[in-house]
């Protein structure tokens, strides 16, 4: 939900993302190297933003102070959560939280990581996205985008895609 000014309220932190902590992941203190979780996150914001702007085109511009608050160890498994909480014209702003799934500790939070939207000729560029894009809004655009113009028709008047999709729901 957005106030005017595309600021996201009430919007759930959702954890698409999990990391197995493994020796080369490690400190010498034999925790979870902070250098590797915030290049983990930085992928996951990145790859978030590119799903939320429709363009493989983003940078990092900004993100905020980073806390860490508890730690994991070797054989830990870390969850990643990811939301929008503004739409700038050309930016995309995100709050992150990491925590423990076996532990269910808060490791850290970034409260703010902005994202810009560039063209090809690495400028920013607006993305015109005022809401947060679910996995199911955009692969329904996929499937629309993609299906042929056209259709074969099969025995009995039904058609190809009705027989792929009837198919694929089993």
């Amino acid at each position: 939900m957005l106030n005017q000014t595309n600021q996201v309220h009430d919007t759930p932190m959702n954890f698409h993302t999990r990391k197995w902590v493994k020796p080369e992941d490690l400190n010498p203190n034999g925790t979870l190297f902070g250098g590797s979780l915030l290049r983990w996150i930085d992928e996951e914001a990145a790859i978030y933003a590119i799903c939320q702007m429709d363009n493989q085109r983003v940078v990092t511009k900004f993100m905020s102070e980073i806390n860490f608050v508890s730690s994991a160890r070797q054989g830990d498994i870390i969850e990643l959560g990811m939301t929008a909480t503004h739409f700038g014209r050309t930016s995309i702003t995100l709050r992150c939280e990491v925590r423990n799934k076996i532990t269910r500790k808060s490791i850290l939070t970034v409260e703010k990581m902005v994202f810009v939207n560039l063209d090809e000729n690495g400028e920013p560029a607006p993305h015109g996205r005022t809401e947060i894009r679910y996995a199911d809004e955009a692969f329904a655009r996929f499937r629309e985008k993609s299906r042929p113009a056209v259709q074969t028709p099969v025995s009995g008047g039904e058609n190809v895609m009705e027989r792929v999709e009837a198919d694929t729901m089993h």
